[in-house]
């Protein structure tokens, strides 16, 4: 059986162009024992602090500016094809959802945050 890590043990990147949206997400993460170790505000900064940290999640916006969470996920998997990455998204945006798995993605996490959701969605990544 694969050994899973804690909480306290998983490394975070969150990827969103809202400040507003990655501080909520860290917030929520930290308080539940995540160690959230970058934050990047589009799909450029995402890939190049990917190569640099190796975070063991990427939690990663679907819509940014300058490069897209789809293109950032093709990027950062051709770096590491063992890279872990959740797409957040809004309700709604089913064809970008389904774009998104295509490109790679473990799994969606849908916005407003419920960290009990996340965590679920974290553990079950983590299997990967």
């Amino acid at each position: 059986m694969q050994n899973i890590p804690q909480a306290k043990d998983c490394t975070v990147m969150i990827v969103d162009d809202s400040h507003f949206m990655r501080e909520t997400l860290r917030s929520m993460l930290e308080a539940s024992g995540y160690t959230v170790i970058a934050e990047a505000s589009d799909g450029i900064e995402a890939v190049r602090k990917y190569s640099e940290l190796k975070p063991q999640i990427t939690i990663m916006d679907v819509m940014m500016p300058n490069k897209g969470g789809i293109e950032a996920t093709k990027d950062i998997l051709s770096i590491d094809k063992n890279a872990v990455i959740l797409m957040s998204s809004t309700l709604g945006f089913d064809d970008l959802v389904k774009s998104a798995l295509a490109a790679g993605a473990i799994d969606i996490i849908f916005k407003p945050y419920n960290i009990e959701e996340i965590r679920e969605v974290i553990d079950k990544a983590m299997l990967f």
